[in-house]
């Protein structure tokens, strides 16, 4: 699935309230509705201009909706979903959040991750090779993506009000606005 339009990617955001990131809801503690809003909402804290990166923050699970029980794909699902509408480096971001995730978990090895997540590092490859590692480190968005891991891995809160997503539509309209210029100069 490509995402053409706002308006199908504000669809497809709004049905991920009450859907989860495990099947059978043995999962993180809160939806993938709440996910998105809490990682993107850090994400406008710790990096008000980089609106990109919140937005990526934002879409970054939608795999787990396109493909549920793929945990292993999802990253790859949802950055070929919004790279048409959202362009190449929000895509990108997406992409490596679950690279960030294996990074962080060979380099930081304390740095926590829920139960979920632990559960799910196996199925995405472990944590990364040294080799693997040094190549993460010469990618030009490793900064921004272990940026969004950490956001991804704090936005599981139960109860915490992050706004709503009507919020995001002026955020995502500019970005997608960004990309379709930039598509028409190629």
């Amino acid at each position: 699935m490509e995402l053409r339009s706002v308006e199908e990617l504000m669809d497809l955001l709004h049905a991920c309230r009450g859907a989860w990131d495990a099947p059978d809801r043995s999962g993180d503690p809160v939806d993938l509705h709440d996910h998105a809003l809490q990682t993107a909402a850090l994400l406008r804290r710790s990096r008000p201009a980089d609106k990109e990166l919140q937005v990526a923050g934002l879409v970054h699970d939608i795999g787990h909706l396109l493909r549920p029980g793929d945990d292993a794909g999802h990253a790859h699902h949802a950055a070929d979903a919004v790279r048409p509408l959202l362009g190449e480096r929000v895509s990108r971001l997406v992409r490596l959040h679950v690279a960030a995730k294996r990074y962080l978990a060979a380099v930081s090895p304390e740095h926590g991750l829920s139960p979920q997540s632990a559960l799910t590092l196996r199925r995405q490859g472990g944590p990364m090779t040294p080799a693997e590692v040094v190549a993460f480190e010469r990618d030009p968005l490793a900064e921004d993506a272990v940026t969004l891991r950490q956001a991804d891995d704090a936005a599981k809160v139960m109860g915490l009000n992050a706004g709503v997503l009507e919020d995001w539509r002026t955020v995502l309209e500019l970005v997608a606005a960004r990309q379709a210029r930039l598509g028409a100069m190629d």
